[in-house]
C-alpha cells in the first residue's frame, strides 16, 4: 500500500542515521555534521505555508500534530511569492532552514511576467542543494480511477536543467535559454534512484530523456545513467530508458510498466502531474526534496491552487502525508504511521471526501475525520 511506500521512502537507514537529510537515499553517503535541531526532545522545524491553499492545508497538519502531541515546534515564515517585496522574509526563512535542516512547505507562487522575481521554490532547492525530488504515485483501493495498478516513484533532479534560470535576449525578438547538464549531478541523481530502488524493494529503474534530439545534454544524462546502472547489475535491479514524449503516452496507457523513474528537472515537473492525475489528483500525492544536509517536505504536485484559496475546499491529504514522511525522517515512525493510517482510512472509507475527489467535505471536515480516526 501507499502507506508502506511512504514509510520506506522517508525512514532513515538506521537509528544512528536519523540526523541526516538523506533519509530516502538508501545508502547514499551521509555527510551532514549535525542533527536536525532538537531541544528537550522536541524538533524545531521550519514551516512555510506558501501561497494559495497553503495556509489552510498546513493548518490541518498543525491541528493533527497538536492532537497527537507531536514533538514538533514550528518556526513559521509566511513567505509569499505574490510580490517581490517578500524577499527579506524569504531570506529569513532560508536561514531558518539552514539552522533546522528540516522544513515543511506549501507552494510559493511564481509570476509568469518577465519582470517578476525568480521562483523562490527553485531558489530554495538550488541554494540548499536539495537535489532529489521524490514523488510517490500509487492507486488507493478506496478511490478507484481508470487504472488500478499504478505504483511508481518519480525521482527528479532538482537543481539544474532548464531550471538553471540562465536566459537572455540576444537580439530583439530572439531569446536564448540555457539548459545546464553536468555529469556529476546526473550521476548523483542516478545513484539516488538505484539506492532508492534497493531500499524500497523496487525491481526496475527507468531513465526518462530526450537524447534523440538533445544529443549532448540529455545524451550526457542518459549515458551517465547507463554507466551507473552497470554498477548495480549484481543487485538484480533491471533498468531501461524511454523518450519523454513516449513516456507520457505509456503512462496513461499502461502505467503498470513503471516502477522507479529518474529524469531531469523539467520532465519531472510534467511527469509528476501525469502521475498525480492517474491516482486521483494533486490532493493525495505526497513528496519530499532530499539533499545531503537538508530535507524539505511538500506536496508532490507543486500547485498553488489560488482558485480555491480561502474557500475551505482544499484537500489536505497530500500535505498531511508529506508531513508524515517528515516525521519518519526525524525517526518518529510510530507517530507517522498512526497519522498516515488514519489519513488513508478516511480516504478509503469514502465517507468524507473533498471536492477534488467527488465529495463535498470541507478541509476542516476532512481534518476532523482524520483526528477521529486517531
Amino acid at each position: 500500500m501507499l502507506r508502506n511506500a511512504i514509510s520506506a521512502a522517508a525512514r532513515p537507514l538506521a537509528a544512528q542515521s536519523r540526523c541526516y537529510a538523506t533519509a530516502v537515499s538508501g545508502g547514499y553517503p551521509n555527510v551532514a555534521h549535525r542533527p536536525a535541531t532538537k531541544y528537550g526532545g522536541v524538533y524545531t522545524v521550519t514551516l512555510i505555508p506558501g501561497d494559495g491553499i497553503g495556509a489552510e492545508i498546513t493548518d490541518s497538519v498543525k491541528e493533527i500534530f497538536d492532537h497527537v502531541n507531536a514533538p514538533i515546534e514550528w518556526e513559521q515564515y509566511d513567505v509569499s511569492g505574490m510580490s517581490s517585496s517578500g524577499e527579506a522574509l524569504f531570506k529569513q526563512a532560508m536561514e531558518s532552514l539552514k539552522r533546522n535542516r528540516v522544513g515543511l512547505k506549501g507552494i510559493l507562487f511564481t509570476p509568469i511576467s518577465q519582470h517578476g522575481h525568480i521562483s523562490w521554490n527553485v531558489a530554495m532547492r538550488q541554494q540548499l542543494d536539495i537535489y532529489a525530488s521524490v514523488v510517490l504515485c500509487k492507486s488507493l483501493p478506496g478511490f478507484p480511477t481508470r487504472h488500478s495498478n499504478v505504483d511508481f516513484a518519480i525521482i527528479r533532479e532538482n537543481t539544474e536543467g532548464e531550471y538553471s534560470g540562465l536566459e537572455h535576449q540576444s537580439y530583439p525578438g530572439v531569446v536564448e535559454s540555457l539548459k545546464v547538464s553536468t555529469r556529476a549531478k546526473a550521476e548523483r541523481i542516478s545513484r539516488f534512484a538505484f539506492d532508492f530502488a534497493l531500499k524500497n524493494n523496487r525491481k526496475k529503474v527507468t531513465c526518462i530523456h530526450k537524447a534523440n534530439i538533445m544529443k549532448l545534454g540529455d545524451g550526457l544524462f542518459l549515458n551517465t545513467f547507463r554507466r551507473v546502472a552497470e554498477e548495480y547489475k549484481s543487485s538484480g535491479i533491471e533498468y531501461n530508458d524511454m523518450i519523454v514524449d513516449n513516456t507520457s503516452m505509456q503512462l496513461v496507457a499502461r502505467p503498470g510498466q513503471f516502477d522507479v523513474m529518474v529524469m531531469p528537472n523539467l520532465y519531472g515537473a510534467i511527469i509528476s502531474n501525469i502521475g498525480a492525475a492517474l491516482v486521483g489528483g494533486p490532493g493525495i500525492v505526497p513528496g519530499c526534496n532530499i539533499g545531503r544536509e537538508y530535507a524539505l517536505f511538500e506536496p508532490g504536485c507543486r500547485h498553488v491552487a489560488s482558485d480555491i484559496m480561502g474557500t475551505n475546499r482544499a484537500n489536505p491529504a497530500a500535505m498531511v502525508l508529506s508531513a508524515t514522511m517528515m516525521l519518519r525522517h526525524l525517526g518518529l515512525d510510530p507517530l507517522a504511521n498512526s497519522i498516515a493510517s488514519a489519513t488513508f482510512d478516511v480516504i478509503n472509507s469514502g465517507k468524507v471526501r473533498t471536492a477534488d475527489m467527488g465529495g463535498s467535505a470541507t478541509t476542516s471536515e476532512f481534518t476532523q475525520a482524520v483526528i477521529q480516526k486517531l
